[in-house]
């Protein structure tokens, strides 16, 4: 379970007791559930050999929160029968929150600064009054620092301790802020109890009032917060108030959690280690992957094979897929469809919510939670948008493995700084970049971040949507959307939100201008999603062509490279044949003048609209092989004419022999010979060299004019189908 119960009252824990250098001092704190605050409170005190002594586990807290009216008096009803059990008169206790404190440093420093008060009792201090400012004038002046008393941390001997709660008979939903204040501002009860403020934050930093005071100070491999104001470094930070987001920043770095020198101390803690397990049993845990679809989305097909080749076995996995694309109803449901014909038996189940349904895309989110928590084998929620290109097929083990109740892997758009992670938060909750997200981001510092907002993608513990995330409103706000609504709720059930960028997982697509006019609309993707369109529809051996010398001569001046996938050719043949609208073969009213000396039945690019993208595409991966097989020609890749030509036997078989009218044409081959046509090829007339088996994907290039009189040979059987381009014409 995520945040469990505590072990009524007696649970202790003892960090490294022996190498305590002074025994006589004890941390008191208060905690009813084990929240991820609280184990990161329990890490750093361990860090330091601190001995911690947990008060209230077992009890329901009745003491408020920070954004309810004032609260906190079970804490000095715990605290006083604490103390009721302590006799030794030298016994120095320590009391802080936990949930959201943190040690910096350990208790022999605590101690020596302590000493140096000279008070038996020391207050941490804040800036702000609370809660009553009415009492701002009682305060003591103080020739520098801090004036106001902060209960969430003090340190003092434990007689004056008990002298300070002996009156104590409020209720527990009463104030120990204003409880502790009015002792503090009595004359005669501040000397008695001998008490006195931190003002200088030398043991406590209170950060609320206080965010522009505090840095991270990195020193000889260590690393921990300094106060600017005062020049003062604070043994505990306490994040009171409004600034759980602040501490939880400084919470990835104190206490030696990332330093320069070690980098992530932490990324190999409490792991659950997957390896060894047995593949077709059910010993790996069991997911249900909840897939997105709510726009219309580039690449969706690409995104199912990418999730069939998640390295995780499919007989644990159910899947949720929502497909409720308003306005586009029909739009996906083809790739659903046939991802799920071939492959919805390889899955443990499936759920389908489609656009017949008319669901939002809030309540789609809570029925693919609600599936995971009434499934009693479902261990983790794995929440996937559409848009989301998983590259990384270890994704889900390495999440799965980091052992997170909530986790992301960092996801970017190629040549930016987005990702799908937020390292602050504006004061009216919407984007704000932290210090360290673009170092994050670049890779400059890796390891595992709590952030305040991820989307996109993440991994939640069943244990979590069942407990402190059973809410069913977990996306619903009047002012947020929906996935900052969630977030907002995470982190108000104390649920810290991970974001890892250990390895590399994968992008997020750009869907702004996303049309969806045409059949194969991803084709236009080049510019807004190049990475994308790349790995679609380039050849794999492109890259070879310039660094290793892939390319061939078949004849004189006449050069023979890959470019085009099996995708990019089966795509284009089809978005014509569904345009549909080809040329006679004659006069071409198309053409300035309508003249054409050698027609062909063709359709031009730009009676499709790809005119932009084509001249995109002889500039990325035509032209840089025109300068190295033409040395000295540089190429602004223009061109008057681009076109896919189609040859039938009973339509146009061959082309006659002619010049084209470029500087250099393209060739490339879109279909196979020997399967989809016999016959066809190139015949260069001067040099008697024919290409007779061109390859599909591969483009010819070769001199339009003078040198390289050409024809096309005859297809003979089934339908031959190219693009040419005359460049630089």
């Amino acid at each position: 379970m995520h945040a469990r119960f505590l072990q009524p009252d007696i649970f202790k824990v003892t960090c490294g007791a022996g190498a305590v250098t002074n025994t006589f001092t004890l941390v008191l704190t208060v905690a009813s559930q084990e929240t991820d605050g609280f184990r990161r409170f329990l890490r750093s005190a361990k860090h330091f050999n601190y001995t911690i002594k947990v008060l209230g586990g077992g009890e329901t807290w009745e003491g408020g929160d920070y954004m309810s009216p004032p609260g906190g008096g079970q804490k000095v009803r715990l605290l006083k029968s604490a103390l009721e059990d302590i006799q030794e008169e030298n016994k120095v206790i320590l009391f802080v929150d936990s949930y959201d404190v943190i040690f910096s440093s350990g208790p022999k420093e605590l101690l020596k600064k302590f000493q140096q008060a000279k008070h038996r009792v020391v207050f941490s201090a804040e800036t702000l009054i609370w809660p009553d400012r009415h009492l701002e004038d009682k305060h003591p002046h103080v020739r520098e620092g801090k004036r106001f008393l902060g209960a969430g941390g003090f340190i003092g001997y434990a007689p004056n301790l008990k002298k300070m709660v002996s009156d104590w008979s409020g209720a527990d939903s009463d104030s120990d802020q204003l409880y502790f204040t009015k002792i503090y501002i009595n004359p005669e009860k501040r000397k008695s109890i001998n008490i006195t403020l931190d003002s200088k934050c030398r043991l406590f930093q209170n950060l609320h009032g206080a965010l522009d005071e505090v840095v991270l100070k990195f020193e000889d491999g260590r690393v921990r917060a300094r106060n600017v104001l005062y020049d003062t470094l604070p043994v505990i930070i306490h994040g009171n108030g409004p600034t759980k987001l602040q501490i939880n920043y400084l919470g990835n770095y104190i206490p030696n959690l990332w330093t320069f020198e070690t980098g992530c101390t932490i990324c190999n803690e409490n792991l659950r280690p997957l390896s060894g397990l047995q593949v077709g049993l059910t010993e790996y845990p069991g997911v249900v992957i909840g897939i997105f679809i709510q726009q219309p989305t580039p690449f969706v097909t690409v995104f199912f094979e990418r999730l069939l080749n998640l390295k995780y076995p499919k007989n644990r996995i159910q899947l949720f897929i929502y497909n409720q694309v308003k306005y586009y109803e029909s739009h996906h449901e083809p790739h659903v469809r046939t991802f799920l014909e071939y492959h919805e038996s390889e899955y443990q189940g499936v759920k389908l919510i489609g656009p017949e349904e008319d669901i939002d895309p809030v309540t789609s989110r809570n029925i693919g939670f609600e599936m995971c928590r009434d499934n009693i084998d479902c261990e983790y929620f794995f929440s996937i948008d559409v848009d989301v290109v998983l590259k990384n097929e270890d994704t889900l083990r390495i999440l799965i493995e980091l052992n997170k109740p909530f986790i992301a892997p960092m996801m970017t758009k190629p040549g930016r700084l987005w990702t799908n992670f937020w390292g602050a938060l504006s004061a009216d909750g919407y984007y704000a970049r932290s210090e360290d997200y673009v170092d994050i981001v670049q890779g400059h510092r890796v390891g595992l971040w709590n952030v305040p907002y991820v989307s996109h993608i993440f991994l939640i513990k069943a244990d979590a949507l069942r407990t402190d995330l059973k809410d069913p409103d977990l996306f619903e706000s009047a002012t947020l959307d929906p996935d900052m609504a969630f977030c907002s709720k995470v982190r108000n059930k104390g649920v810290f939100m991970f974001v890892t960028n250990m390895h590399t997982y994968g992008r997020v697509l750009s869907t702004e201008n996303y049309q969806t006019n045409h059949l194969h609309n991803d084709l236009w993707q080049m510019f807004e999603n190049p990475v994308e369109w790349e790995e679609r529809y380039i050849h794999e051996n492109y890259s070879k062509v310039l660094k290793d010398a892939f390319i061939e001569t078949p004849c004189p001046d006449v050069y023979w490279f890959p470019v085009f996938t099996d995708v990019a050719c089966k795509h284009l043949i089809e978005e014509m044949e569904h345009f549909g609208q080809w040329s006679g073969g004659g006069n071409d009213n198309r053409i300035q003048g309508g003249y054409e000396n050698v027609p062909t039945i063709d359709i031009h690019m730009n009676q499709i609209g790809y005119e932009k993208e084509w001249h995109k595409f002889l500039l990325d991966y035509v032209a840089p092989v025109t300068e190295q097989m033409y040395p000295g020609y540089y190429t602004r890749a223009q061109f008057d004419l681009a076109f896919v030509v189609r040859y039938k036997p009973d339509e146009q078989p061959a082309l006659r022999p002619h010049h084209d009218a470029s500087t250099f044409t393209i060739n490339i081959a879109l279909n196979q010979v020997g399967i989809d046509y016999q016959g066809g090829g190139c015949r260069f007339l001067r040099y008697n060299c024919s290409i007779k088996a061109p390859r599909r994907g591969w483009a010819l290039m070769h001199p339009g004019r003078l040198t390289h009189y050409h024809e096309g040979l005859p297809t003979v059987e089934g339908v031959r189908y190219i693009v040419v381009s005359f460049v630089d014409p």
